[in-house]
């Protein structure tokens, strides 16, 4: 692939086509390796794809079989990228996430020191497989690695590896032997996404290459000097005014303590909304959408495709909720259709054709 950024004394519409065109290609490499071995899931795909290209993490939800962990594990294999498999059990401890010290002897000097052994939380994608499965202490042991990337042990900073994902896994909360995520710990997920049970005509697919004899061989098309490449070409894609202001409204719309007007749905049934995490990663996820849709800079339409794997999770609802069948995504729904899009000031205006120029 091209570098872009080597190209900084060309014109920002020069920049921004070469942009578009690099990430499209690398998703483009990147899911053609994936469909190999995994079939459908395209949404869930791109998803994933737009939470690794803006350095974010993801937690994928669903009942087991639906292929989570292939799906993940085969993503990372198509990626020259370092790979951890960590197997959330009742039983594990922090130590067996982030690494212990241990005692090191000197055999010359007969000198002891203590010596920081690394865990597998130190690589650059790490799934996180049932993550719900283990008790919150060690949940916990995540939290400074997925906001800081780094690890303190024995009061020395250790850094982590860029780039650096959290993918992880998690049955339905309701299902037996789960404890549920923190909502500190939710809010650090970049999106949350849902996996659904795959048509009949993919699941005779899926029956059929998983009970042949072929093997499907797949090929590194990134390296991490890409993924990061991509990451900073994400965040130079511009936006407008109009557009962070709309994603700021639909995130402190689901605030109920706020003194503004709510929606309706948003009074009866939402007990705590969404942080500004969500407006950030709302941005942030609509620039990755915007590349990967051909568009070099956002739009409204972008803000609303990815705004149900960033706030679904974010927002916590009341008993009303539950004893109407109201989800979050019911209510992340009705406020795509309720939250209005202002129109860009002609200064605004201006200003966007200058830089697409």
């Amino acid at each position: 692939m091209t570098d872009p950024l080597a190209s900084a004394s060309m014109s920002q519409a020069f920049d921004a086509e070469t942009a578009v065109r690099e990430v499209t290609l690398a998703a483009e490499r990147l899911s053609e390796e994936v469909h190999k071995v995994v079939v459908g899931q395209e949404r869930v795909l791109d998803e994933l794809l737009i939470a690794v290209f803006c350095g974010g993490h993801a937690l994928l939800e669903g009942v087991p079989g639906l292929a989570k962990t292939l799906l993940i594990s085969t993503l990372a294999r198509t990626m020259s990228l370092g790979f951890s498999r960590i197997q959330f059990t009742p039983d594990l401890m922090p130590s067996d996430l982030t690494g212990t010290e241990v005692i090191e002897e000197d055999k010359t000097t007969g000198s002891r020191e203590l010596r920081f052994v690394k865990g597998p939380i130190f690589s650059n994608v790490i799934l996180a497989d049932e993550i719900n499965r283990t008790p919150p202490r060690t949940q916990a042991a995540l939290l400074e690695a997925m906001q800081e990337r780094q690890v303190t042990a024995g009061g020395v900073r250790h850094v982590l590896p860029q780039p650096f994902f959290v993918l992880a896994t998690q049955n339905p909360i309701e299902q037996e032997g789960t404890y549920p995520l923190p909502e500190a710990q939710l809010d650090r997920f970049m999106f949350n996404v849902r996996i659904d049970y795959p048509s009949e005509e993919q699941e005779l697919e899926i029956v059929q290459k998983t009970t042949s004899a072929e093997v499907r061989e797949l090929q590194a098309v990134l390296s991490g000097e890409d993924v990061l490449r991509i990451q900073h070409l994400v965040r130079e894609v511009p936006v407008a005014d109009h557009v962070v202001r709309f994603a700021l409204r639909l995130a402190r719309a689901t605030r109920i303590r706020e003194s503004s007007p709510k929606p309706e749905i948003v009074q009866k049934y939402v007990s705590w909304g969404a942080g500004p995490r969500a407006s950030q990663y709302l941005v942030l996820a609509a620039k990755a959408k915007a590349l990967l849709s051909g568009s070099p800079h956002v739009m409204p339409d972008h803000i609303r495709a990815v705004a149900l794997p960033v706030m679904r999770h974010r927002i916590i609802l009341n008993f009303n909720a539950e004893a109407d069948g109201i989800s979050t995504d019911h209510v992340v729904a009705r406020l795509l259709e309720t939250t209005p899009v202002d129109d860009a000031d002609p200064a605004t205006e201006r200003r966007l054709s200058a830089v697409m120029r």
